[in-house]
């Protein structure tokens, strides 16, 4: 129903990683998930499991609850303990859907960072791309798996959000550079 085209799934790497991408639309794990040649795991609010069809539908993705709004160390630790265990673990930069805008001038937070020190897994970029800058059925849409971004390449040098953001911000540049990268245009991604 998403008509999706999938390009890069080569770049797709065997054991845990962390697979960032910008994020449009609720639907955005669908399609990634669509796309992808491995089941992608993801975090969502715990109040979307309190939904009947659609607790059914996340759980059969792969997904698995976090609190939102504060530090929930299970879903920290259990995100950890999955990376390690060789899962790919899908997560958005941005932090919520950001429809209809140029993900380039949206704010992005420290997680993905955060989770590639404590893990040091590498991190694979995807940029999700349609006419609408929102993903929707019956629209096409394609999915770019760019080159892994090995942990090596993050530079982080130590904890706190300092390090953590600014891993994030290579990551998110990278995921807008796969569509981005022709058109000349040097704006860049902003850090909450």
């Amino acid at each position: 129903m998403w008509r999706i085209k999938s390009t890069g799934v080569e770049n797709i790497p065997e054991g845990g990683c962390i697979l960032a991408c910008n994020h449009t639309s609720l639907s955005d794990v669908i399609v990634v998930s669509a796309a992808s040649n491995r089941q992608v795991r993801y975090m969502a609010k715990k109040e979307l499991f309190k939904i009947p069809l659609l607790s059914q539908l996340i759980k059969a993705l792969g997904a698995y609850p976090v609190t939102r709004g504060g530090a929930d160390m299970k879903s920290v630790k259990q995100t950890i303990s999955l990376i390690e265990s060789g899962e790919l673990i899908g997560m958005f930069p941005q932090g919520t859907r950001r429809p209809k805008v140029d993900p380039r001038t949206t704010e992005i937070k420290g997680g993905v960072g955060m989770f590639a020190y404590h893990t040091k897994s590498d991190v694979l970029p995807v940029f999700i791309d349609n006419k609408s800058r929102k993903t929707k059925i019956f629209r096409k849409n394609e999915v770019i798996f760019g080159p892994v971004i090995k942990y090596e390449e993050l530079g982080i040098k130590g904890t706190g959000r300092d390090e953590y953001m600014r891993a994030s911000s290579l990551v998110f540049d990278r995921i807008c550079s796969l569509k981005y990268s022709d058109s000349g245009e040097s704006e860049e991604c902003t850090e909450e």
